[in-house]
């Protein structure tokens, strides 16, 4: 599954987060265009049981959230 909330101000990018994970997907891929959003998603994943991995690409964020 993949979240693209790249233009998206918090806290968007951790409710389309939050949303996705109800379903209890094995693996998220979720793309933003800011640290505050990665660092939000980030806390918010770990605190659901989520594995955080995350790398920047052409000032962009993806983070990967593997159960």
């Amino acid at each position: 599954m993949k979240i693209d909330a790249r233009g998206l101000s918090c806290p968007q990018p951790v409710l389309l987060t939050q949303q996705a994970l109800k379903a209890s997907p094995a693996t998220v891929e979720v793309l933003v265009d800011n640290k505050t959003a990665e660092g939000n998603i980030s806390r918010f994943a770990a605190k659901a049981g989520y594995k955080v991995s995350s790398r920047e690409e052409n000032e962009e964020f993806i983070l990967t959230l593997t159960k």
